[in-house]
């Protein structure tokens, strides 16, 4: 028999868990470092549609953590070099682009249109947007509208993977955008929020301002965007194909 390119998925995922995953839509907010390397996992992970959002065009700062950066699609647009590599990837997979911004007054618009397209049903929302404002509008949308939602929160300024977490935002710690985040869901009463976080404490110098006393350009380290993507990824499909979702402990065994 031919090898294929979901052969070694359904042997860990079992043929009703794949099957799952190529029957499901998942809708990704922003195609930067987090984004596009999250849609790159669930496209190689046997997504069957992806719809991917964003207005921004490939820059060259952007070749140091982005999946889709390279010296040859520097000025192309996000969502088009995100099409050409999921097609390149994942031909079955089908793709619904839209090179639009991510604003809260456009948010439930951009939804809708979506969804139109989608039969009107998506299975999980991706949000790797940088805004907080079009953030907390989607923690409140995507639940309205009984969708279930997972939150970057910031890479900037971390270098340590294992700290990284998934957590409900009023759990996380020591992570600034969480804590801005966490103080605005509470004032919102926006009770749970599936989130990515590092409780990496920031390194002294980030936190540090220039003589000037304004706040410095945050870094961003080549690995840690490309990471949480993956993370997310692997959240979204384990949740969509019913395979893993138990608790595991910190000594690496499972609960229950």
């Amino acid at each position: 028999m031919a090898e294929t390119a979901t052969d070694r998925l359904r042997i860990i995922m079992g043929v009703e868990g794949l099957a799952r995953l190529q029957r499901a839509t998942v809708m990704v907010f922003g195609v930067g470092g987090v984004g596009s390397n999250c849609i790159e996992a669930l496209a190689r992970g046997g997504i069957g549609r992806l719809v991917i959002v964003d207005k921004d065009v490939v820059a060259p700062s952007n070749i140091n953590r982005q999946a889709i950066a390279f010296t040859s699609t520097v000025g192309q647009r996000k969502v088009d070099a995100m099409a050409a590599m999921i097609a390149d990837i994942n031909p079955d997979c089908t793709v619904i682009a839209r090179d639009a911004f991510v604003l809260p007054d456009n948010l439930e618009s951009l939804l809708d249109d979506c969804l139109s397209v989608c039969d009107g049903h998506i299975d999980y929302i991706v949000d790797a947007i940088d805004t907080v404002a079009t953030k907390l509008a989607l923690a409140e949308l995507a639940p309205a509208r009984g969708i279930p939602l997972i939150s970057s929160m910031g890479a900037a300024n971390k270098l340590h993977p294992e700290c990284l977490r998934i957590a409900d935002i009023h759990d996380t710690v020591r992570d600034p955008l969480s804590r801005v985040i966490r103080k605005e869901c509470r004032r919102r009463g926006i009770r749970h929020l599936r989130v990515l976080y590092s409780c990496e404490e920031p390194p002294a110098r980030a936190q540090a301002s220039d003589p000037a006393g304004t706040r410095p350009e945050l870094g961003t380290a080549s690995f840690m965007p490309p990471i949480m993507g993956q993370m997310i990824a692997g959240e979204v499909i384990r949740r969509i194909s019913g395979v893993g979702c138990e608790r595991i402990r910190p000594d690496g065994t499972r609960i229950g």
